[in-house]
C-alpha cells in the first residue's frame, strides 16, 4: 500500500504521514521544503518513504510528480498542499491571490484527475482532498481563501456522487475542519477566534472516515453544530456572521 501527501512537510500533513506510516503504507512525500520532508523520512522507519520536494503552484510540477509516481502504485492520495491570504480583497497583492489559486484549486485539480484515472483502471483507491469549514462560506477579508475551499468542497462531492452512480470502488472525501493547530495562521497572518483542534486528532479522525468512504468529514462537535446551524440562516446573516468572525480572527 503507498500514499502520496502533499503539503507533507508540517503540520497535518506531516501528521497524516506518521499515522498512515503506523497504518503500514510506504509514503510518497511531498512539499517545497525538502529538508523538512528529510526529517520526517528519518523518523518514519518502519515503513519506505520516498521524498519529492516541488512547488505545487506550478502546473509544470504537478505533472512531473505524477510522471514520477504514477507506475508506484499509489492507492491513497491526499491533497493537503494550501495556504491563506488576509487581508480584504482590494489589498491583498493579486500575486499572492494567484499563487494560492494555483496552489489550492489548480493543483488539486490536476492531481485528483490523473491519480483518480489510474484508480478507476483498478476499481480501487482513496482520495482524501482537505477543505475547510471555509468551504461552506463566503469570506469576507478572507475572500480568496475561503472561494478556494468551496471549490475543493463541491468538486469532492460531484466527484464522490459519480463514483457513487457508477458503482467504482474509489472513496473520494472532504476534510472540513474548524481552526486546527498547524502553522496555517503564521503564513495566513492571522489568529484564531476559537481555541484549535490537535492536529494528530484531525489527522486520525481524516483518514479513518476517508477510509470509510465518508464524503464530507468535519471533525470536533463544534463545527458539527456550526454546520447544522448554518440550514436556518441566510447567506446574507452567514456572510455577516463571517466576517465577525474575520475581524476578531485579526484582533487576536
Amino acid at each position: 500500500m503507498t500514499a502520496l501527501i502533499t503539503g507533507a512537510s508540517s503540520g497535518m500533513g506531516r501528521d497524516m504521514a506518521r499515522y498512515l506510516a503506523a497504518l503500514g503504507y510506504d509514503l510518497i512525500l511531498t512539499a517545497r521544503r525538502e529538508d523538512r520532508l528529510s526529517e520526517l523520512k528519518e523518523e518514519l522507519k518502519n515503513v519506505n518513504v520516498e521524498v519529492i520536494a516541488l512547488d505545487l503552484s506550478k502546473a509544470e510540477n504537478c505533472f512531473k510528480l505524477y510522471d514520477m509516481t504514477k507506475d508506484k502504485g499509489v492507492e491513497f492520495l491526499i491533497n493537503n498542499a494550501g495556504f491563506g491570504a488576509y487581508g480584504k480583497f482590494n489589498e491583498v497583492p493579486l500575486e499572492k491571490e494567484l499563487e494560492l489559486i494555483d496552489t489550492n484549486i489548480k493543483a488539486l485539480h490536476i492531481l485528483t484527475k490523473l491519480y483518480i484515472k489510474d484508480m478507476i483502471k483498478k476499481n480501487k483507491g482513496y482520495i482524501l482532498n482537505v477543505g475547510s469549514a471555509a468551504g461552506f462560506l463566503s469570506g469576507p477579508t478572507f475572500s480568496s481563501y475561503y472561494a478556494s475551499k468551496n471549490y475543493v468542497v463541491r468538486l469532492t462531492e460531484a466527484i464522490h456522487e459519480e463514483m457513487r452512480r457508477d458503482k467504482i470502488n474509489v472513496k473520494v472525501s472532504a476534510l472540513c475542519p474548524g481552526p486546527v493547530n498547524t502553522e496555517f495562521n503564521k503564513v495566513a497572518n492571522v489568529n484564531f477566534a476559537v481555541g484549535g483542534l490537535a492536529s494528530e486528532y484531525v489527522a486520525k479522525y481524516a483518514i479513518d472516515k476517508t477510509l470509510k468512504g465518508k464524503m464530507i468529514i468535519t471533525p470536533g462537535k463544534l463545527m458539527k453544530l456550526a454546520k447544522f446551524g448554518e440550514l436556518f440562516l441566510s447567506e446574507k446573516m452567514l456572510t455577516r456572521m463571517s466576517y465577525n468572525m474575520q475581524m476578531k480572527r485579526k484582533d487576536k
